[in-house]
């Protein structure tokens, strides 16, 4: 635990003092214990934790006010420009980036834990074949609970870590039979001779029939980038869930699976798929207008832009913006969707109604437009946000996992009925 800085929070309750400590991180605002107000018979009320350190982390670091979002003390505009996902990944787990040597060891490691064990496969057939997607990922992750549990001993650091590498392995292998499920295209296995961003892709879009298959290397190292930009966030609500779910003590598969579940909602992991139905709904570049004037007075929404954290700007932007001009211009896709887009983004930045209120695209306004230009449905892009954030999810659970804690037990603002009797 950190500690206090000698500062102190005074309450008056009822004639009678609190005296609460105050802790001051590396960086960000200090945080006042309130822990001993639960002494006195009363709790802190904060909806939605707006206000509330939930515990304490060395990971990541977000200030949304500058924009700043940083790995492990890394900007995350370097790391997503000058490493690769897996270096990201080694750093989440690790703290510091690989070696030369550190990073083959660990490329190999996740190579030889791609495969998921033949019967997982079998659990596929139980699902609608028009279910979605992510409706499958809860599923399956969470099956790999049964399949990882005997030997599972959470206080032994060696079994956590195989957990972690077990994850960051079998995730894309299960993300991409979601799709070929939801297709009705034969299961591909992953081939251990691509690299991470490249095997994922194969696995997508190669077919037996097509034994040549090559993946395009911008879209691979678009992938690459569009994982590694998601790849942490914070106590965020599906890293909250996987670290309430951990509490427990629950088998670490089955906490992944609750954070995918999290994930899956529009507010949250379903953004960038909420701005291609808006792109639908507003149907032809000469709309854009009209509909950018509708979101003035309030009358519709607008998907992917501003940020609940980011007051300024999505530090994440930048860099898909740029990624996302790579691969328009790579592909030359004349798409009327993608250009109803770019029209979105050119009144966004250039109106001042936007710009006073800090509505910039963010991150997944850009990686939604990314990931149609590269063939993927917008049914599977909260998917991949899920495979891109499960090293946040494990690395979490991890931290949490080798320091003391207690289950979590939030309390609540009862406004129900009073105790009464039934008379009869």
């Amino acid at each position: 635990m950190s500690e206090a800085n000698g500062k102190k929070a005074t309450l008056k309750l009822n004639g009678k003092e609190i005296e609460l400590p105050i802790y001051s991180g590396t960086l960000g605002p200090d945080v006042i214990d309130v822990k001993d107000v639960l002494a006195s018979g009363h709790f802190t009320f904060d909806p939605g934790f707006m206000a509330t350190a939930s515990c304490e982390s060395k990971i990541t670091y977000i200030d949304g006010n500058a924009g700043i979002l940083l790995h492990r003390g890394y900007p995350i505009d370097q790391l997503a420009t000058k490493t690769d996902y897996l270096e990201t990944c080694y750093l989440l787990l690790n703290g510091e980036l690989p070696t030369a040597e550190q990073k083959k060891e660990f490329d190999s490691q996740v190579r030889n834990h791609t495969m998921v064990h033949d019967q997982v496969s079998r659990f596929f057939n139980g699902f609608r074949r028009d279910a979605h997607p992510m409706a499958i990922m809860v599923g399956v992750v969470g099956a790999l609970s049964a399949f990882y549990h005997n030997n599972l001993d959470l206080d032994d650091v060696n079994h956590r870590e195989i957990t972690a590498i077990r994850l960051i392995a079998k995730v894309p292998t299960l993300a991409a039979w979601s799709y070929k499920y939801t297709v009705g295209q034969p299961f591909i296995y992953p081939r251990n001779d691509l690299d991470y961003a490249e095997n994922f892709l194969h696995m997508m879009f190669a077919t037996p029939a097509d034994r040549d298959y090559k993946v395009n290397p911008i879209l691979a190292k678009a992938m690459d980038r569009i994982f590694t930009l998601h790849a942490d966030h914070e106590q965020n609500a599906s890293t909250s869930t996987v670290r309430l779910a951990g509490s427990t003590g629950a088998n670490p598969y089955a906490c992944i699976s609750a954070g995918i579940a999290a994930l899956w909602g529009p507010a949250h992991g379903g953004a960038n798929e909420a701005v291609l139905k808006m792109l639908d709904e507003i149907g032809s570049v000469e709309n854009v207008a009209p509909f950018m004037e509708k979101v003035k007075t309030k009358e519709v929404k607008l998907m992917g832009f501003g940020h609940r954290v980011y007051k300024n700007f999505d530090p994440r932007a930048k860099v898909m913006k740029e990624t996302c001009d790579e691969v328009l211009g790579a592909l030359g896709i004349n798409d009327p969707q993608l250009e109803l887009a770019m029209e979105l983004e050119r009144i966004a930045l250039s109106d001042e109604y936007f710009i006073k209120r800090n509505l910039y695209p963010n991150v997944d306004f850009y990686s939604g437009i990314i990931l149609k230009a590269i063939g993927i449905p917008t049914s599977m892009f909260t998917v991949i946000f899920a495979l891109a954030r499960t090293i946040g999810w494990i690395t979490h659970w991890l931290e949490m996992q080798s320091t003391p804690h207690k289950i979590g037990r939030p309390r609540q603002l009862y406004t129900g009925e009073k105790q009464r009797n039934i008379d009869r």
